[in-house]
């Protein structure tokens, strides 16, 4: 082995509340782990303004606050944060080989994926304005509802995901508008028939949102157009909710990892494990259901739990801590 490959034991690829919960197992559990936080240090939460759903944070905290804290408390514990994103992996042999901005090549003992997911936009620049303002465009109504209690909202989309979140936020707001760009759902007709039984629903067909209006800091209202008619109108709304549909942040493991037909890693049910051993994911890499902070974390604490037995299980050296599990 060249003198220019680095060897770790546990190598935690991408941050977010699922990469720094697993760097603090791992770190407690002395495997030294080694975390690069990727293209979007802190994950997804990063373009929260506030979170108010995690456990412990009785006033609320934002989502870079939060993340620089899990950051801290896992550094706290010796683990090595660093700048830089994974290019390349070569998961064929005992080896895990894993490139780091095409250049750095290091082999690790133990992986851990926490890539997270992306979710899909319109694109639009008033959209995307008014997302890095955090004044009102967001793509997860369980995370963001609670900021619209008796407003009225707009959310785009027609498949599964975008009923129910439609659903979820009718029980809080006082309106809410579905913009649906063909004449039919994508949705389950069970879902369909939630969200067109439920009376404070408005559902638009052949619509397309055309741009977000606001005041320069949140959100007022939607202009959208038909497109059969091409007639636009403009809908109040302070809320505009994306519901498009996500991508798994897993595009460089797809010779390797089995994955599913959207993209996200297949996990063995019950444990973060892949079909690679020594391989484990953790977070929205793997989950298309719940898609949460606090879930992210679980499956973090999951994914270095497994990668400390398997070091155990292959090195009799290596013992696992009893000081993990307090």
């Amino acid at each position: 082995m060249s003198d220019t490959i680095e060897r770790v034991k546990c190598l935690i690829i991408g941050s977010g509340p699922a990469g720094y919960t697993a760097a603090i197992y791992a770190a407690r559990a002395n495997m030294k782990p080694v975390l690069y936080q990727g293209t979007q240090p802190g994950g997804q939460l990063t373009t929260t303004n506030e979170v108010e759903n995690f456990p412990g944070y009785p006033d609320g905290v934002t989502g870079p606050e939060m993340m620089m804290q899990l950051q801290a408390q896992a550094q706290r514990f010796d683990t090595d944060v660093r700048d830089g994103w994974v290019t390349k992996v070569d998961f064929s042999g005992d080896v895990h080989k894993v490139w780091v901005n095409d250049t750095k090549e290091i082999h690790a003992d133990t992986v851990i994926i926490s890539t997270g997911a992306s979710a899909k936009y319109l694109g639009l620049e008033s959209e995307q304005k008014y997302l890095k303002l955090g004044g009102g465009v967001s793509a997860c109504a369980v995370c963001d509802g609670f900021f619209y209690r008796n407003q009225e909202v707009v959310i785009v989309g027609a498949g599964d995901s975008a009923c129910e979140e439609a659903h979820y936020l009718s029980k809080l707001c006082k309106k809410v508008t579905m913009i649906v760009r063909r004449d039919e759902f994508r949705a389950s007709k069970i879902m369909e028939a939630r969200v067109r039984n439920t009376e404070n629903i408005e559902i638009l067909h052949n619509t397309e949102t055309d741009e977000v209006l606001g005041d320069g800091q949140v959100v007022t209202g939607v202009r959208v157009f038909n497109n059969k008619t091409g007639e636009k109108h403009e809908i109040p709304a302070t809320g505009f909710f994306v519901a498009i549909g996500h991508k798994p942040n897993t595009d460089i493991f797809k010779d390797f990892l089995d994955l599913d037909q959207t993209g996200y890693i297949i996990n063995v049910p019950g444990s973060s494990k892949t079909n690679v051993e020594g391989v484990f994911v953790s977070g929205d890499a793997a989950d298309h259901v719940y898609r949460q902070a606090v879930t992210a974390a679980g499956t973090g604490c999951m994914a270095a739990l497994d990668a400390e037995r398997y070091l155990a299980s292959k090195d009799a050296s290596f013992e696992v801590s009893t000081s993990t599990y307090n």
